[in-house]
């Protein structure tokens, strides 16, 4: 088994974790112990009570997050007519349907796709490239749509898509550890408020089961996870 480098061993060691606690005490533990020489991602791990074998216990979603990721977000647009101007004028930094061949070809410089319904048949093609990467576009999140200048600036000013997992959690960004405290607090507000609205029926007994932040590169710390119940 791997161990800690010195680094991460000395950041465990500057903050004494007696059990759960508080968000925004938890965030600020984070913060305190990033180490790398880069911004690293905060993000927030969400165990719930779910089986994801079965499809009516699936928890998937999208949010926008109030103070945004801290990340620029470079968005594909792949529709064509007016609604390539629409993107255009909505801050994409790639719009069209050349881009579809480009990517069977490789490429894959952007971080959210999205398209309009009728080029769907073309772009469908695309999912074995693009799904387990996370980029495919799809309606649940948004992603394919009319209102292509709508679904630009959201992925712009900061709505991510998450899902749980096979072993039931959820893994989602919400900002960097350059963040102030109370914008990684409302991010995760954010979150954790879409993550339990989407409770499934189906699910039984306690859904957040834990929470837990932690930095790219640093040790996780358990949030109370009473306060999602």
């Amino acid at each position: 088994m791997p161990k800690h480098g010195k680094k991460y061993r000395a950041a465990t060691e500057a903050v004494v974790e007696n059990g759960p606690v508080e968000p925004k005490d938890a965030l600020a533990r984070v913060r305190e112990m990033a180490f790398a020489g880069f911004d690293e991602t905060v993000e927030a791990a969400v165990r719930l009570g779910v089986d994801p074998r079965k499809a009516d216990q699936v928890v998937r979603g999208t949010v926008i997050l109030p103070a945004g990721t801290g990340k620029a977000m470079r968005v594909l647009a792949l529709v064509q007519g007016d609604k390539a101007a629409e993107a255009e004028e909505a801050g994409a930094d790639y719009v069209g349907t050349d881009y579809i061949e480009k990517i069977e070809s490789g490429w894959l410089d952007f971080d959210v796709a999205v398209a309009t319904p009728d080029l769907m048949k073309d772009v469908a093609k695309l999912g074995r490239v693009l799904g387990p990467r996370g980029l495919m576009p799809t309606p649940k999140a948004g992603t394919v749509t009319m209102e292509i200048g709508k679904a630009v600036r959201d992925a712009k000013g900061g709505k991510i898509e998450f899902r749980v997992d096979k072993t039931g959690n959820v893994h989602a960004p919400i900002g960097k550890v350059s963040f102030d405290i109370d914008s990684l607090a409302e991010n995760l507000d954010a979150l954790m408020n879409e993550i339990v609205r989407l409770k499934p029926a189906a699910s039984k007994g306690r859904y957040v089961r834990s929470v837990t932040v932690a930095s790219t590169m640093g040790p996780g710390v358990s949030i109370d996870d009473n306060l999602y119940r």
